[in-house]
């Protein structure tokens, strides 16, 4: 598993997640994502963007974040917020924020609810058009100090698989039902 920065060949991809998952895409652009993918079969499993709204001075916000159903609860989402932070730091942004419905998710990583009051003027309107078009429960969060990550998420990721929806359980065989596959005749053998 591994995250990278999106491709242009991505775009289809995110924006049907994106709609799928009810997310953010104002002023959508591929290139802001980054894409976690299993490197065993190259299957994109979640994403996220860092946003920069240019002003005096320039923001950053991390939003959009997103992990398919079957990748949740393996650190995928620890990992794609920790590239993002990464990216904003290299970009050298002090401060990193996001507006989500989920503060207590951010938290776990670094980031504390501030009041709308402090949010810088562009974050305070998107603020309030999320709050309008999502949910009134979305805050603004920023990454106070440094970001941290879980060994536990760390461990996870390295070992991500997609959960089958089988929950650990084997698959049934034919000797499961007392079939023997050596003898059993079918209705369209082939003869192999």
């Amino acid at each position: 598993m591994y995250v990278r920065d999106a491709k242009n060949r991505d775009e289809v991809w995110l924006l049907d997640q994106i709609e799928s998952m009810g997310l953010d895409d104002e002023a959508f652009r591929s290139r802001d994502y980054v894409i976690a993918v299993d490197e065993d079969t190259n299957t994109r499993v979640g994403f996220g963007r860092l946003r920069i709204h240019t002003g005096d001075p320039d923001v950053c916000e991390l939003t959009g974040i997103g992990v398919l159903a079957e990748w949740r609860e393996q650190g995928v989402g620890a990992h794609v917020v920790e590239r993002l932070v990464v990216k904003a730091r290299d970009e050298e942004f002090e401060g990193v924020y996001s507006l989500t419905d989920e503060p207590t998710y951010l938290a776990q990583f670094g980031f504390e609810t501030i009041e709308q009051s402090v949010l810088p003027d562009v974050l305070k309107r998107r603020l309030e058009i999320k709050q309008n078009t999502v949910s009134d429960d979305v805050v603004g969060c920023k990454l106070s100090g440094e970001f941290k990550i879980s060994e536990r998420a760390r461990e996870r990721f390295k070992n991500a698989r997609a959960d089958d929806g089988t929950g650990g359980e084997p698959t049934a065989t034919a000797e499961d039902f007392g079939i023997d596959p050596e003898e059993a005749t079918y209705k369209y053998n082939t003869g192999r």
